[in-house]
Protein backbone atom coordinates (compact mmCIF):
# COMPACT_ATOMS: atom_id res chain seq x y z
CA UNK A 1 0.00 0.00 0.00
CA UNK A 2 1.49 3.35 -1.08
CA UNK A 3 0.35 6.83 -0.11
CA UNK A 4 1.46 9.87 -2.08
CA UNK A 5 1.58 13.14 -0.19
CA UNK A 6 2.06 16.41 -2.04
CA UNK A 7 2.76 19.63 -0.23
CA UNK A 8 5.40 21.79 1.42
CA UNK A 9 6.91 21.05 4.80
CA UNK A 10 6.51 24.16 6.91
CA UNK A 11 7.82 25.54 10.18
CA UNK A 12 5.56 28.29 11.56
CA UNK A 13 4.29 29.02 8.07
CA UNK A 14 7.73 29.21 6.43
CA UNK A 15 8.79 26.57 3.91
CA UNK A 16 11.45 24.18 5.20
CA UNK A 17 14.15 22.82 2.94
CA UNK A 18 16.67 24.15 0.51
CA UNK A 19 19.76 23.04 -1.26
CA UNK A 20 23.33 22.55 -0.08
CA UNK A 21 24.69 25.20 -2.41
CA UNK A 22 27.07 26.71 -3.05
CA UNK A 23 29.10 23.53 -3.26
CA UNK A 24 32.41 22.45 -4.79
CA UNK A 25 34.69 19.46 -5.22
CA UNK A 26 38.24 20.25 -6.34
CA UNK A 27 41.02 17.78 -7.03
CA UNK A 28 44.75 17.69 -7.61
CA UNK A 29 45.47 17.26 -11.32
CA UNK A 30 49.26 17.14 -11.03
CA UNK A 31 50.67 13.72 -10.25
CA UNK A 32 52.53 14.94 -7.16
CA UNK A 33 53.20 18.01 -5.02
CA UNK A 34 56.27 18.10 -2.82
CA UNK A 35 55.65 19.10 0.80
CA UNK A 36 58.90 20.18 2.51
CA UNK A 37 59.69 18.96 6.01
CA UNK A 38 58.17 21.13 8.81
CA UNK A 39 56.92 23.82 6.41
CA UNK A 40 53.29 24.96 6.07
CA UNK A 41 52.61 24.43 2.35
CA UNK A 42 49.47 25.32 0.43
CA UNK A 43 48.04 22.25 -1.31
CA UNK A 44 47.09 23.00 -4.91
CA UNK A 45 43.82 21.58 -6.23
CA UNK A 46 43.86 22.54 -9.91
CA UNK A 47 40.75 20.75 -11.22
CA UNK A 48 37.03 20.83 -10.44
CA UNK A 49 34.47 18.06 -10.44
CA UNK A 50 31.63 20.25 -9.15
CA UNK A 51 31.40 24.01 -8.68
CA UNK A 52 27.90 25.41 -8.21
CA UNK A 53 27.96 29.18 -8.45
CA UNK A 54 31.62 29.38 -9.55
CA UNK A 55 32.80 29.55 -5.93
CA UNK A 56 36.07 27.65 -6.38
CA UNK A 57 39.00 29.25 -8.21
CA UNK A 58 41.42 26.72 -9.74
CA UNK A 59 44.02 29.46 -10.42
CA UNK A 60 44.63 30.03 -6.69
CA UNK A 61 43.01 26.92 -5.10
CA UNK A 62 40.53 29.00 -3.07
CA UNK A 63 36.91 28.52 -2.09
CA UNK A 64 34.99 31.79 -1.65
CA UNK A 65 31.32 30.97 -0.93
CA UNK A 66 29.69 34.28 -1.90
CA UNK A 67 26.87 33.55 0.57
CA UNK A 68 27.09 33.82 4.36
CA UNK A 69 26.27 30.72 6.38
CA UNK A 70 27.58 27.54 7.93
CA UNK A 71 29.72 25.33 5.72
CA UNK A 72 30.96 21.77 5.81
CA UNK A 73 34.60 21.83 4.60
CA UNK A 74 36.66 18.72 3.96
CA UNK A 75 39.85 17.47 2.35
CA UNK A 76 41.71 14.23 1.80
CA UNK A 77 45.17 13.29 0.60
CA UNK A 78 47.99 10.88 1.23
CA UNK A 79 51.72 11.24 1.54
CA UNK A 80 53.37 9.10 -1.11
CA UNK A 81 55.70 7.22 1.25
CA UNK A 82 55.64 3.97 3.17
CA UNK A 83 57.58 5.65 5.99
CA UNK A 84 55.58 6.07 9.18
CA UNK A 85 55.92 9.44 10.87
CA UNK A 86 54.06 11.60 13.35
CA UNK A 87 52.82 15.14 12.90
CA UNK A 88 51.14 14.91 9.50
CA UNK A 89 48.86 17.96 9.51
CA UNK A 90 45.81 19.31 7.72
CA UNK A 91 45.47 23.08 8.13
CA UNK A 92 42.42 25.09 7.07
CA UNK A 93 43.33 28.68 6.34
CA UNK A 94 40.58 31.31 6.34
CA UNK A 95 41.43 34.65 4.75
CA UNK A 96 45.12 33.75 4.66
CA UNK A 97 45.38 32.76 8.35
CA UNK A 98 45.67 29.29 9.85
CA UNK A 99 42.41 28.66 11.76
CA UNK A 100 41.89 24.91 12.22
CA UNK A 101 44.65 22.31 12.40
CA UNK A 102 44.52 18.59 12.97
CA UNK A 103 47.58 16.40 13.35
CA UNK A 104 47.68 12.69 12.71
CA UNK A 105 50.22 9.95 12.10
CA UNK A 106 51.18 8.90 8.58
CA UNK A 107 50.84 5.13 8.58
CA UNK A 108 52.27 3.44 5.48
CA UNK A 109 50.78 6.08 3.11
CA UNK A 110 47.20 5.05 3.88
CA UNK A 111 45.83 8.56 3.43
CA UNK A 112 44.06 10.94 5.76
CA UNK A 113 40.87 12.99 5.85
CA UNK A 114 39.87 16.30 7.40
CA UNK A 115 36.41 17.76 7.98
CA UNK A 116 34.91 20.61 9.95
CA UNK A 117 31.93 22.96 10.06
CA UNK A 118 32.63 26.70 10.04
CA UNK A 119 30.68 29.92 9.75
CA UNK A 120 31.61 32.07 6.76
CA UNK A 121 30.83 35.57 5.61
CA UNK A 122 30.13 35.90 1.88
CA UNK A 123 33.65 37.18 1.12
CA UNK A 124 35.70 34.82 3.32
CA UNK A 125 38.03 32.47 1.45
CA UNK A 126 39.29 29.01 2.36
CA UNK A 127 42.52 27.20 1.49
CA UNK A 128 44.07 23.90 2.59
CA UNK A 129 47.66 23.63 3.78
CA UNK A 130 49.77 20.61 4.66
CA UNK A 131 52.68 20.17 7.03
CA UNK A 132 54.63 17.03 7.76
CA UNK A 133 57.59 16.02 9.90
CA UNK A 134 59.05 12.95 8.18
CA UNK A 135 62.62 14.24 8.14
CA UNK A 136 62.56 15.19 4.44
CA UNK A 137 60.27 16.32 1.64
CA UNK A 138 57.31 14.03 0.88
CA UNK A 139 54.92 14.11 -2.08
CA UNK A 140 51.14 14.37 -1.95
CA UNK A 141 49.67 12.12 -4.61
CA UNK A 142 47.37 13.43 -7.35
CA UNK A 143 45.96 12.31 -10.69
CA UNK A 144 44.97 13.91 -13.99
CA UNK A 145 41.28 13.04 -13.72
CA UNK A 146 38.65 13.14 -10.98
CA UNK A 147 39.02 10.02 -8.83
CA UNK A 148 41.39 8.57 -11.41
CA UNK A 149 43.24 6.91 -8.56
CA UNK A 150 42.06 5.80 -5.12
CA UNK A 151 44.72 8.04 -3.62
CA UNK A 152 43.29 11.19 -5.19
CA UNK A 153 43.75 14.44 -3.27
CA UNK A 154 40.47 16.35 -2.82
CA UNK A 155 39.19 19.62 -1.31
CA UNK A 156 35.42 20.02 -1.00
CA UNK A 157 32.66 21.92 0.76
CA UNK A 158 29.02 22.93 0.76
CA UNK A 159 26.59 25.22 2.57
CA UNK A 160 24.52 23.59 5.28
CA UNK A 161 20.78 24.15 5.05
CA UNK A 162 18.52 24.93 7.96
CA UNK A 163 21.32 26.29 10.16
Amino acid sequence: DTTNIVGTLQNNGAAVGGTNTPAFVAYKTSSTQSIPNTTNTKVLFEGEQTDSGSVYDTSNSRFTPGVAGYYFIGAKWRYDTGTNFGDARFMLYINGTEKITIATTNDDSNGMTFSTVVYSDADDYFEMYARQNSGGAVNINGNGSYLGDSTQALFYGYKLIGV
